[in-house]
Parts: C-alpha cells; structure tokens; sequence
C-alpha cells in the first residue's frame, strides 16, 4: 500500500480508501466485515463512511452503513490504527426521514453526530465531513452555478461547532465535501480564527469522466495543503469496462439505479469509456486499471474512494495503487479527454 500524509499533520492514510455506500444495499453484514478485514489485512486504513448511507439512501437502510462498520469495530484493539471517515448530511426535504433538523446548524450537527457515534460503536470520528453545502452549488451533474442571494453565510458557525465537538473529544479533524473553491477558500479561513485545525480533505467527485476539480480546485488543494478524496472514480461502475464489453449484469449498480444515475448514461460518457477502453488495452490494462491508476497519481489526490459489491472487484480495486502510469498512457489519456472533456460532471 502507498500512503498520503492527510493535509499538514503527521498522519498517513491509505492512498486507497474504502467506500462503503453499498453496505446495506448490495453488501450484507458479513459481506461488509468481509471487504473490511480484506482492506486492513491489505493496508487500508482509511474507511469511508456518512450518515445518509446505504446508497441510495431510503428510509429503510439509512443508517445501515454506519452500524455495519459499527459491529466491526465494535472490541476491536486497533481502533487507533483505522482512520474513520463520516459525514453530516446536508439539507433536503426529501431526506426528514434520516433527522428533522437536517442542515448545519449547530444543534443539527450534534445531534448528528452522536447518532453516527452510537452507530458506529466508537467515541470519536477521525474526519468528520459535511457531506454538501446547505447554500446551492454546481454539484451533483449541476454543471452550472445558479446563485442564491436568501442564503446568509453560516460557515463561522458551523466551524466553531466543530471546533467545540472536537474540544468534546468526538473529532479529531474535519474535512468539506462538494465543494467550490469560494466555499474551500472561507472554510479555511474560518478555521484559522478558530480553534479547530484547518480542513485537511475535500471529497469531490473526480474521474476520466469527470476532471473539473482540475480548473480550480486542484491549485488549492496543493497550495492549500487541503487534499482531494476522490469519490466515484470509476463513475459508478462505466469505467470498469463491463458495461462495453457486455458482461455487466442486471444488479450493477447502473442498470439497477437508473433514473439516480442520469449523468453517468449520457451519450458522451459511453462514448468517452470506449476509447479510454481502447487506450487501456493499447497499454495491455483493465480499463479499472487506468481509471483509478491515473487518480492513484494525482498530486493534489490524498486518497481515492473504491467501492466494491464482490470480493473480486475489491481485489482489483486495491492493487490498482501499484499501476505506473507512463508519458505515453498519460498522453493517450488527454488526448480522449480533450476530444471529449468532463461528459459527467
């Protein structure tokens, strides 16, 4: 395993990082012990969780996720090797059934997170993240930035709740996720007026597909020292290659979750994944192998999200960290990418 110092402390994590969504849906309990003894005996030690989870989230398995990894880690004696990952939903109204207070303020966010904690069977949260902003942004296939001028600017507050849960010893850290660079850029300079560390991660969605964190983000995560972890990196399972090649299956999580996943089917993204196929058995790869190989390699990149249904895919996913990537793959990579750039934002 390779290891990415998590933003200017003295911790290392995995530079794969264990998804987890599916837990609860596609992944039964032991299924989900299962990939996580698999992940640690192979170096993992980062793990990735969030309130909202299984995805997608209904009623019924919300909260499943957490309380999963919870009954792993439950009498552990390594908990101070595991670095655990989870996040605080932010506001939707088709989401009351995960709490009533959704959002951040700062009663929203404790009663949140003690709910994480009692699920996860453990005293504290390692990264603590808010999982959107309660403002309205371009995320989530919104390619587009369509302002809000109701939305009064809460970020003060919700860093000084962070900051006063982590002097309550139930975080050590805290890291933002969906983020813009306006909305990074006040993170961090709320936190240093605060008694919290700076936010060390921002978790966006990044891949062959979708390389807009590259336009803006990537300069502040390397000069900010506030790293990427890259969620959805293999675009929902497109960049795997199965769907082309006509081994997929009527579970995938594409086929199954069709009307969640608009902005994976697209014409563009089906066309852009057969030539980044195309350049993956040209260099004598799987296309899984490119995929998360070049995020594996991306300076501002401190981990990368793998999620997986089966043992199989895990296995591969994980040994993706020892792919090389050469000028030639790389150059072969671009040249798709400016022929068709970011089909899935």
């Amino acid at each position: 395993m390779k290891y990415s110092k998590l933003g200017n402390t003295d911790i290392e994590v995995s530079k794969i990082c264990l998804g987890t969504m599916t837990f609860g849906e596609q992944n039964s309990e032991q299924e989900a012990h299962e990939q996580l003894d698999y992940a640690l005996s192979r170096g993992v030690n980062f793990i990735d969780t969030a309130e909202l989870y299984a995805v997608p989230s209904r009623k019924e398995t919300q909260g499943l996720t957490e309380k999963y990894i919870g009954t792993w880690l439950h009498g552990r004696s390594d908990r101070d090797k595991i670095i655990l990952g989870t996040k605080v939903t932010g506001p939707a109204p088709n989401l009351r059934y995960i709490r009533k207070n959704l959002g951040f303020s700062k009663e929203a966010i404790k009663e949140a997170i003690d709910l994480s904690l009692a699920r996860l069977q453990t005293d504290y949260i390692d990264l603590y993240q808010i999982h959107w902003p309660d403002r309205g942004s371009n995320m989530f296939g919104v390619r587009n930035y369509k302002h809000n001028p109701a939305w009064e600017d809460n970020i003060a507050e919700v860093v000084e709740t962070l900051s006063q849960l982590k002097k309550e010893g139930k975080l050590r850290y805290y890291g933002i996720s969906n983020e813009t660079p306006w909305g990074t850029m006040r993170h961090l300079t709320e936190a240093d007026k605060s008694e919290i560390n700076r936010p060390l991660t921002v978790q966006n969605a990044y891949s062959l597909l979708n390389r807009t964190y590259e336009i803006a983000m990537s300069e502040v995560s390397i000069r900010e020292q506030i790293g990427l972890i890259a969620y959805s990196p293999l675009a929902m399972g497109l960049l795997s290659g199965k769907y082309h090649q006509g081994i997929d299956k009527p579970e995938n999580r594409l086929n199954q979750y069709k009307s969640r996943m608009n902005r994976y089917l697209g014409e563009n993204s089906y066309t852009a994944t057969g030539k980044y196929l195309a350049v993956a058995e040209k260099h004598g790869l799987t296309l899984t192998q490119l995929a998360l190989g070049f995020i594996n390699t991306r300076p501002f990149v401190t981990s990368n999200i793998i999620g997986a249904t089966s043992m199989e895919q895990l296995k591969e996913n994980i040994d993706t960290v020892n792919v090389d990537m050469t000028k030639d793959m790389l150059k072969d990579i671009n040249e798709v990418h400016e022929m068709i750039p970011n089909p899935a934002p």
